[in-house]
């Protein structure tokens, strides 16, 4: 099999499959005991990103149990920040937590963007691993968080509700917001143009705060900081395909590929299929859009929403797909009830 006939970069590149090709937000994760297993060995969340082989170890567990069109990498948006030089570590129960940049001279004290290979290395070697480890027909994704995401969690020191904080320092002292945006941006560059050099067939920009950012601001610090990424990799890099997810997007998800430049926009579920069939797909391909509460919930409704997504796409280019990710309670058998739904089996 040549790169051109795997299923998925055939839909970015436009194509309409009579099957969509199928894989997963967080396809490797809490919700599989082969992961809860590894994750074990590793001692901690950060030190099994940060292991090549057990990392790449987890990615693979979702392609042999379920045979997923595409693998991607295990890592973590907020490898970036630490990889700047944020202290990073995780709460059991409660997520991660970040040193936090909230002053002008806190940016500055940040690494310069060409500094991140020093810390990213580890998963560099990852997707290497991966690149020559997946079945042929495996598509191979890279990813990053957008830097309005990255951003939020970088000035608040973990995850909140609102985004608060990051709104906040836009407000109170846009200079040194703009600079954190622009170092995320640069930095966001190089992590993912390295992932690409070591085998990454495609790459995916998660912006998952985008929804908090209104009018102008949406435009700024979600749509621009994408655009620019998109372009500088497929100036570095002719062809990659670039898949954008700026969620919370609402009706702005219709101008999104044009906004962004990406091959394809993954939407949440917070719009319907038949609504992005006539207001987004015309753009290029779109990508989802199960509620991942299906994965925990399982029966009729699954079947009937997953083949009401599939038949409201079928028009135009589809990747099949989760809203979000799969969460730590989903049911392993629900995941393959959507998987032999999609592929009518």
């Amino acid at each position: 099999m040549t790169r051109k006939d795997k299923t998925i970069l055939r839909a970015l590149a436009g194509e309409s499959l009579p099957t969509p090709p199928i894989w997963m937000m967080r396809q490797a994760g809490r919700y599989l005991p082969e992961y809860k297993a590894t994750r074990a060995e590793a001692g901690d969340f950060l030190s099994l990103c940060y292991n090549p082989d057990l990392a790449a170890e987890v990615t693979f567990q979702p392609i042999r149990r379920y045979g997923f069109d595409a693998a991607i990498l295990f890592a973590d948006i907020l490898l970036v920040p630490q990889a700047l030089g944020l202290d990073l570590w995780f709460v059991t129960g409660e997520g991660p937590r970040l040193s936090t940049i909230t002053t002008g001279a806190e940016l500055a004290a940040l690494k310069p963007a060409e500094a991140v290979h020093e810390t990213l290395n580890p998963i560099y070697e990852t997707v290497k691993i991966l690149s020559k480890g997946l079945p042929e027909e495996t598509t191979l994704i890279g990813f990053a968080g957008a830097p309005w995401t990255v951003a939020t969690y970088m000035v608040a020191g973990r995850g909140t509700p609102d985004q608060g904080p990051a709104h906040a320092l836009k407000y109170t002292d846009r200079r040194t917001f703009e600079g954190l945006i622009e170092r995320v941006t640069e930095a966001t560059v190089l992590y993912l143009s390295e992932q690409v050099k070591a085998g990454a067939e495609v790459v995916k920009l998660f912006d998952s705060w985008a929804g908090s950012l209104q009018g102008q601001d949406f435009e700024d610090f979600s749509l621009a900081p994408m655009r620019r990424i998109t372009a500088e990799l497929k100036a570095l890099h002719p062809g990659l395909p670039v898949i954008a997810f700026p969620r919370g997007a609402g009706e702005r998800f219709a101008d999104a590929h044009a906004a962004i430049g990406a091959d394809c926009i993954a939407l949440d579920d917070g719009v319907s299929a038949a609504w992005a069939a006539e207001k987004v797909q015309p753009g290029g391909c779109v990508q989802g859009n199960l509620a991942s509460s299906h994965m925990v919930t399982g029966g009729e409704a699954l079947v009937r929403e997953t083949r009401e997504i599939v038949e409201a796409l079928r028009g135009g280019p589809h990747i099949f797909n989760l809203g979000h990710g799969i969460t730590p309670d989903a049911d392993p058998e629900n995941v393959q009830l959507m998987i032999d739904t999609v592929r009518g089996t």
